[in-house]
């Protein structure tokens, strides 16, 4: 039985895979368990890392280390690719808003850990380990390691740095989801209610396509072809059906306009109000539903590879008098089918015609979810490698000694980010079903977790020897939640934010993918993801140069 003792306690290949295995099924089965009605999900695989390591289990630092990176990779790498559209997207409406309100979230530390500094005692190069524990931010604790190596700070050793870390980051990453409970209750927030303010909210907010039926009483517009009206609103419409003379037909551009036709358009809100000004009023009657109608509408998922990587007004194929494009859904996105878009696999269109052309139509994108089933995997692991060499690029910064990188977390996702929306035009698909995706994700969180557990458990008896470790415990509470109250109800009073926004916005100013995650089980959507990508970027650069500026300043 020696074999199987040595199985556990010795650190080898096998060992490493047995003890990853059990803590993360052992933080998972305690995930289940309510406290208080609350339940902290897969951050629990971090409290059982740290009880294993605390009882004298220890994994093979090179394996603990590459373990620990690649699932960090792989968590932020499929969150990119799936909240990509919709991260573009809310550039545009509230990007300023958000990067503001997350850059206070920073400053806001780093001036709590220098009044600590001053009335401590401590040295700044371990308050900025407890305050880069307290934002659960690794990077900005390799860059003051840097910093202290680089000038030859007398006195100070990195692993009184790495034992300050280690020792603030579980009760940081307790204490930024503590801090989202403690605004849901500050707010007095109902979730459901909160989940049907926010389809409401991109409803109205949205550029998603409409429909609706609009009777033709513009007499300018009798006897010219539908072409002046797309011609005349310049914006991209589709016209699905058209009821003439008695028959519901699917129109081409060249069809000439009779007075009392109904024309079913498609087009976003906005330009909806443009076109009942244009054409006329709103009809009460349902072309769709019509019994004198051989139209059919059917949803199709494009599986082809042929057909992707090439503008949908340049495929003659999809193209018939008989069948109309109404919308394509992507990644959670409706938009018009206009020529300009590029087709991606797992793009679902909307398709109105006759059966035997709906048919066709079928026949050449492909509907065939089993192509879906297996990602394609060469694309991804293109985009990491992509990831790591830009987190790995060194940013030289004036006045600054050592060079700043946005590391193995921040690399990654912003490629994801550009690949989700960008790489069709490079020919790589990133394609993944919600089920693989998830599957990448959390499999990356909670090996991450893991790793950082089982590397931290037996330095936090060490630091307890002489009552530093409890006071760096208290100041890094201070760290992490003071900056995270203040500017979540700032963000909710003066800058309207809805719980689910600030949830993502808050992680994402911690960097913090446990906190991540428990938001997105909480609210079971992917608001969160979306600000969290917003805020992620910048605050990843900001919290590695206040590291390095807090060491340069006041060594």
């Amino acid at each position: 039985m020696n074999w199987f003792t040595q199985l556990f306690t010795q650190p080898s290949v096998a060992q490493a895979a047995i003890m990853y295995s059990l803590v993360i099924a052992s933080g998972i089965v305690l995930g289940k368990v309510k406290i208080f009605g609350i339940s902290f999900g897969i951050t629990w695989v971090l409290f059982a890392g740290l009880i294993f390591s605390y009882f004298g289990i220890t994994i093979e630092k090179e394996t603990e280390h590459f373990v620990k990176e690649f699932g960090l990779i792989l968590f932020v790498y499929a969150i990119g690719l799936q909240v990509g559209p919709g991260f573009f997207s809310s550039l545009k409406k509230n990007a300023l808003g958000n990067n503001i309100l997350a850059a206070s979230v920073v400053l806001l530390g780093v001036i709590i850990t220098i009044i600590f500094y001053y009335t401590s005692g401590n040295h700044i190069s371990v308050m900025t380990g407890v305050m880069s524990g307290a934002v659960t931010n690794t990077p900005s604790l390799a860059a003051a390691q840097a910093a202290v190596k680089d000038l030859n700070v007398a006195g100070v050793e990195t692993t009184t740095i790495t034992l300050a870390y280690a020792v603030a980051y579980p009760f940081a990453v307790l204490g930024i989801i503590l801090s989202l409970v403690l605004l849901k209750k500050i707010f007095r927030v109902n979730l459901e209610d909160e989940k049907e303010f926010h389809r409401k909210l991109n409803f109205f907010q949205s550029n998603r396509p409409l429909s609706m039926p609009i009777t033709l009483e513009n007499k300018q517009l009798i006897g010219q072809p539908i072409r002046k009206i797309f011609a005349m609103l310049n914006e991209p419409i589709i016209i699905s059906r058209i009821l003439h003379q008695g028959a519901i037909i699917t129109p081409t551009p060249d069809f000439v306009l009779a007075e009392k036709d109904v024309l079913h358009f498609v087009a976003p809100k906005k330009t909806m109000d443009q076109i009942k000004i244009l054409v006329g009023k709103e009809s009460s009657m349902n072309l769709k539903d019509e019994p004198s109608s051989n139209l059919i509408s059917r949803e199709i998922i494009v599986t082809r590879k042929e057909v992707t990587h090439r503008r949908l007004g340049s495929i003659p194929e999809l193209h018939h008098e008989a069948l109309t494009l109404t919308r394509i859904k992507r990644a959670g996105i409706e938009m018009v089918a206009h020529g300009n878009i590029f087709l991606q696999l797992g793009d679902t269109i909307t398709v109105v015609g006759k059966e035997e052309s709906v048919k066709g139509f079928t026949e050449v994108v492909g509907n065939s979810l089993k192509r879906l089933d297996a990602p394609d995997l060469g694309p991804i692991f293109f985009g990491i490698v992509l990831g790591v060499i830009l987190g790995s690029i060194p940013f030289y910064i004036p006045s600054v000694p050592v060079p700043v990188k946005i590391g193995l977390a921040g690399g990654p996702l912003i490629i994801a980010l550009l690949l989700s929306r960008y790489g069709n035009h490079l020919y790589l698909n990133n394609f993944t079903t919600n089920s693989a995706n998830h599957i990448v994700r959390e499999l990356g969180i909670a090996l991450f977790l893991a790793s950082v557990g089982l590397s931290s458990g037996h330095n936090l008896s060490s630091a307890f020897h002489d009552g530093s470790g409890y006071r760096w415990i208290l100041m890094g509470i201070a760290i992490t939640t003071v900056p995270l109250l203040i500017v979540g109800i700032v963000a909710r009073k003066f800058f309207r934010k809805t719980y689910f926004e600030i949830c993502g916005l808050l992680a994402g100013s911690c960097t913090d993918p446990p906190a991540l995650a428990f938001s997105l089980k909480m609210a079971g959507n992917d608001i969160p993801s979306a600000t969290y990508a917003t805020v992620y970027p910048l605050t990843m650069i900001l919290r590695i140069l206040a590291a390095q500026l807090l060491i340069l300043c006041f060594t």
